[in-house]
């Protein structure tokens, strides 16, 4: 069986049922890789497909939004964010001035400005429900694959919440 969409095209399943669609799509000068995935092509309605198309074609502002979430968490000392970004001062020393992007003096923004988009993964059988419809990947050192920011976005892409990787 597959599934047909003006965006996606023919979202074809495993023979367990599954839905998967990857793509590199460029935000500015890199590379996201941006996959749709669900465990079971029955719980993906046209609305999560045409939702994810949506997110999928505003990128750039899911990821403007994703950063400003992640600043707002700056307040509060425990945050994920704060954790992360005192992880990485600790783990690169004065090695983190390199991986900036633009130095402002403020190291906390200043490192979530550099932080790169990696991925972007939408659990398309999630549409409408209180789990993550969509999780956005971040990393300030691309190669560091367990150093990541996680941003979780629901269906109507807002921010759920910032975790890390851990």
């Amino acid at each position: 069986m597959a599934i047909e969409h003006d965006f996606f095209g023919l979202l074809e399943s495993g023979p367990d049922g599954s839905i998967f669609w990857s793509e590199n799509v460029e935000l500015g000068d890199q590379s996201v890789t941006v996959d749709l995935t669900a465990p079971d092509q029955d719980d993906v309605s046209e609305a999560a497909l045409d939702v994810a198309a949506g997110l999928v074609s505003s990128l750039e502002a899911i990821d403007r939004s994703a950063r400003n979430a992640m600043v707002s968490e700056l307040d509060d000392r425990t945050s994920e964010v704060t954790e992360y970004i005192l992880q990485q001062q600790e783990n690169l020393g004065d090695d983190i001035d390199d991986m900036l992007v633009d130095v402002s003096g403020d190291l906390h923004i200043d490192v979530i400005r550099s932080l790169q988009l990696m991925s972007m993964t939408i659990l398309a059988d999630e549409h409408g429900g209180s789990d993550p419809f969509a999780v956005l990947e971040y990393a300030l050192d691309p190669d560091a694959t367990d150093d990541v920011l996680l941003v979780n976005l629901g269906s109507d892409g807002d921010v759920l919440s910032v975790t890390s990787a851990d």
